[in-house]
C-alpha cells in the first residue's frame, strides 16, 4: 500500500491536491479488498476534492454501506454529505405535488403520508440523479437519473384499448406519454393513460424527485394504485358524464409530432433500403424514402423564406397551393416561434402519398420516421497527446447541430449493419459503375468521377461507435442486415419493441408507398441472396483480411465470424504484404485518377511533348498511389496499437447496443 503511506504523509504535511491525487491512486491499488482503506480515501476526497470528486467518495460509501461495512457511520456521513443540504429543496417538491395531486380528478387516493414518513430517501448524486434509500431494506438502490431520455418499455405495444403502463418513475418516459398519446376529446373515445402502481408508499416517496405539474395540465393521466386496477378502462360516460363518442376525431396538428425515427446511414449498402420498405405504409409513422440530407436543408430554409415573406395567410396558401394542403399551411403560418422541426413536419404530412397510410384513429401520435442519405460517410483519424484514436467526421458533427434533429424532444436511433466485407464489396462495386457511367458521360470541361480508397474508409469508418452522452444516440441500437433477412419476424418484432411501435402487418413485407417493390440489382424483400454475396470482382482477399483485422473488435462485439482473416497476431510486415495486395481497389482507383492525371499537358514554346506528357502522367499517377499506400500504414500503425476511440470533445466511444431477437420466434441459427 505504497500509495497510500504516500497519500497519508502528504496529508499530514497538508499538500492537498497531491495528498488528493495519492488517495486515488490508493483506491486503484487497493480495488476492493480493504474497506478501512477505501473509507478514508474516500472521507478525504470528500473533504478536499473539487468539481465532481465528490462522486468518488459518493460511490464507495454506497457500496461500502451496501456490504455492510460501519453502517452507521456511513449512513451519517451520506446524510450530512449529500442529503440534508437538499432536504428542504425536496420537501418542497413534495409538498407542491401532492397539493397538485389533491386537486386532479384522476386520482382516487389523498392519504400523502408526511414528508417525513416516507419509506424512502432519495440521495441526490448530481443535478438530474439519486440513489434512492430503502428503510424497509437497509439498503441503497442503484442511480436513477429520472430525466434519462431513453424509452425504456414499450408502452404502444397493443392500442386496441387504452395505454396501461406499469410502476414508471422515469420524468422523460412520462412526458413521453403525455406528448404523444392524443386526447380523448382528439380521437373521439376514452384514451387517457392509465399509470398503475403496485406500492401507494412508493409512489409517494418518488413525489420528492418527480415533477407532476406538467403532466397533469391535460388531464390526459389516470392514476391507480394496487387493486385498483381492476377499473381499468374507466368507463368515462358513466363516471364522470363525459362521452367521449360523441365527439368527431380530429385532424392531426402539426405540433403532436413530437418523436423522431432516425434511421441511420452507416455506410453504403448496408441494408438500408430493406428497412425502408418494411416500415413503408406504417398507421403509426410518417416515413418517405430516404433523402440527401442538403435537400432536406435547402427544402426547409425555401419554406421557412417563403412564410415569412407573406404578409397575410392568403398569401402563404397561394404561394404553398401544390401541397394541396390549405390546414397544415395554415397552421404552420400561424405557428409562433415556427422551427424547422415544424416546416419538417409539415413537409412529410402534405405528401399524401406517404401520409395517406396513417391511421386518423389511432390512440397515439404518429413518430416522423427519418432517414437522411449522405453523399459520403468519410472520418479522419489522428491521434492525441495520450496517444489515443480520435475519429472525427464533419459529417456526423454537423447532425449534432442540426435544428431538424435539436428540435425533436424524443429520438429513437436504428442503425443497420451487414458484414464489413459484403458491405465493402457491394460499395466498390456501385462506386466503380457509377464512375465509369459518369465519366463515359461526362463533357470535356467536366472533371472526372474518382473512386476514393474504399479500404481506409472502410476501416476509419465507426459510426457504430458512438458517445452515449451525445443525445441523438442516447437511445440507439444496432440492427443486423442478415437477421433482417433470415429472422425477419424476430428481427422486426424486437426492432417495433425498441422503437416503441406496433407491430403491424405492414412489417411483415416490403413495400414503397403501400406498393411491391421490384428495384433491379436488389433480391426483393427478405430474399436471403444478398447475405451470401461476396462480390469477388470488387474485393479481393488482401483487402477482407485488411479490414477484418482492424475492425476486428466490431467483429466480435456484433457477433459475426471471421470469413478471411486468421486470427494470428498482425505484423507491420504483414500488414505492409496486405497492401502491397490491394489490387483490386488500386485498379479501380488508377482507371479513374488516370483520367484527372490524363489532363496534365506538357508544352514548349507552344509544342506539346506527347512523350514526356505520357511519362509525366504515369509518375504523377504512381506518385499518388504511393502516398495512399503510406497513408494506409500510417492509419494501420495507430490502429495496431489499441482499438480504443475517443471523439472529437475526447470523450471514450462506445459501441452501439446490437438488438437482441427472442429465440423463440427465430426460424433460422443465428447468423455469424
Amino acid at each position: 500500500m505504497r500509495a497510500l503511506e504516500i497519500a497519508r504523509r502528504l496529508a499530514q504535511l497538508n499538500e492537498v491536491k497531491n495528498a488528493r491525487q495519492a488517495y486515488m491512486l490508493a483506491l486503484q491499488e487497493n480495488a476492493g479488498q480493504d474497506p478501512a482503506t477505501e473509507l478514508e480515501a474516500a472521507m478525504y476526497i470528500l473533504r478536499f476534492g473539487s468539481g465532481d470528486d465528490y462522486k468518488i467518495s459518493y460511490t464507495i460509501f454506497r457500496d461500502l454501506y451496501n456490504k455492510g461495512f460501519c453502517k452507521d457511520d456511513i449512513l451519517e456521513l451520506m446524510t450530512g454529505a449529500f442529503y440534508e443540504p437538499n432536504v428542504k429543496m425536496m420537501q418542497a417538491r413534495y409538498r407542491k405535488n401532492c397539493a397538485r395531486l389533491e386537486k386532479y380528478p384522476y386520482i382516487f387516493r389523498r392519504d400523502f403520508p408526511k414528508f417525513e414518513d416516507l419509506s424512502i430517501r432519495f440521495y441526490p448524486f448530481d443535478d438530474n440523479s439519486y440513489t434512492p434509500f430503502d428503510f424497509r431494506r437497509g439498503k441503497f438502490g442503484e442511480y436513477i437519473d429520472f430525466k434519462e431520455s431513453v424509452i425504456k418499455h414499450y408502452f404502444f405495444e397493443d392500442l386496441e384499448k387504452p395505454v396501461l403502463a406499469q410502476d414508471i418513475y422515469s420524468q422523460y418516459e412520462l412526458e413521453y406519454l403525455r406528448d404523444n398519446v392524443r386526447r380523448s376529446e382528439d380521437v373521439a373515445r376514452e384514451n387517457h393513460v392509465y399509470l398503475h402502481y403496485t406500492s401507494w408508499e412508493e409512489f409517494c416517496a418518488y413525489l420528492t424527485c418527480l415533477n407532476v405539474k406538467p403532466l397533469l395540465e391535460e388531464k390526459k393521466l389516470v392514476f391507480l394504485f394496487g387493486e385498483e386496477i381492476e377499473q381499468y378502462p374507466i368507463d368515462f360516460k358513466a363516471r364522470f358524464g363525459i362521452d367521449y363518442s360523441g365527439m368527431s376525431v380530429k385532424p392531426l396538428a402539426i405540433r403532436e409530432v413530437n418523436r423522431m425515427i432516425w434511421h441511420t446511414q452507416l455506410s453504403s449498402h448496408n441494408g438500408g433500403d430493406m428497412f425502408n420498405e418494411v416500415f413503408d405504409a406504417h398507421p403509426n409513422l410518417i416515413a418517405m424514402p430516404s433523402i440527401m440530407i442538403e435537400n432536406i436543408e435547402e427544402t426547409v430554409q425555401t419554406v421557412r423564406d417563403g412564410l415569412a415573406g407573406c404578409e397575410s395567410l392568403a398569401d402563404a396558401q397561394y404561394m404553398f397551393t401544390s401541397w394541396e394542403a390549405p390546414r397544415l399551411v395554415e397552421e404552420l403560418y400561424h405557428n409562433r416561434g415556427r422551427t424547422d422541426k415544424d416546416i419538417l413536419v409539415g413537409l412529410y404530412l402534405y405528401r399524401k402519398e406517404y401520409s395517406q397510410f396513417l391511421d386518423p384513429n389511432s390512440r397515439i401520435a404518429p413518430a416522423l420516421f427519418f432517414q437522411p442519405h449522405f453523399a459520403h460517410i468519410t472520418y479522419a483519424l489522428k491521434a492525441d497527446e495520450k496517444n489515443r484514436a480520435v475519429l472525427y467526421s464533419e459529417t456526423a458533427d454537423k447532425l449534432r447541430t442540426l435544428p431538424i434533429f435539436t428540435g425533436f424532444k424524443y429520438i429513437k436511433t436504428f442503425t443497420p449493419l451487414r458484414r464489413f466485407t459484403t458491405s465493402h464489396g457491394g460499395t466498390v462495386r456501385y462506386m466503380d459503375i457509377m464512375a465509369a457511367k459518369a465519366n463515359n458521360e461526362r463533357a470535356e470541361d467536366e472533371n472526372a468521377t474518382i473512386t476514393t480508397d474504399a479500404v481506409s474508409e472502410r476501416v476509419l469508418n465507426r459510426s457504430f461507435m458512438v458517445d452515449r452522452q451525445d443525445r441523438i444516440y442516447r437511445d440507439c441500437t444496432i440492427v443486423r442486415f442478415e437477421d433482417g433477412k433470415l429472422n425477419t419476424v424476430a428481427t422486426f418484432k424486437a426492432l417495433a419493441a425498441f422503437l416503441d411501435l406496433p407491430y403491424t402487418e405492414s412489417m411483415t413485407y416490403c413495400s414503397e408507398m403501400g406498393k411491391d417493390v421490384d428495384t433491379p440489382g436488389n433480391a426483393v424483400g427478405f430474399d436471403p441472396v444478398t447475405v451470401y454475396r461476396t462480390y469477388d470482382e470488387y474485393v479481393n482477399d488482401n483487402e477482407r483480411i485488411f479490414i477484418e483485422y482492424f475492425l476486428r473488435d466490431a467483429y466480435e462485439y456484433y457477433g459475426y465470424d471471421f470469413q478471411y482473416y486468421d486470427g494470428k497476431p498482425m505484423t507491420k510486415e504483414r500488414v505492409e504484404a496486405l497492401i502491397k495486395g490491394f489490387d483490386v481497389i488500386n485498379q479501380c482507383m488508377r482507371k479513374t485518377w488516370k483520367l484527372v492525371f490524363d489532363e496534365v499537358k506538357v508544352t514548349h514554346e507552344g509544342v506539346s511533348h506527347e512523350g514526356i506528357e505520357k511519362k509525366l502522367q504515369k509518375q504523377m499517377l504512381d506518385h499518388y498511389m504511393e502516398q495512399v499506400d503510406e497513408s494506409r500504414m500510417n492509419i494501420a500503425d495507430i490502429l495496431m496499437s489499441d482499438l480504443r476511440f475517443v471523439g472529437k470533445n475526447g470523450q471514450p466511444l462506445r459501441m452501439m447496443p446490437l438488438l437482441k431477437l427472442d429465440p423463440a420466434l427465430m426460424v433460422q441459427p443465428l447468423y455469424h
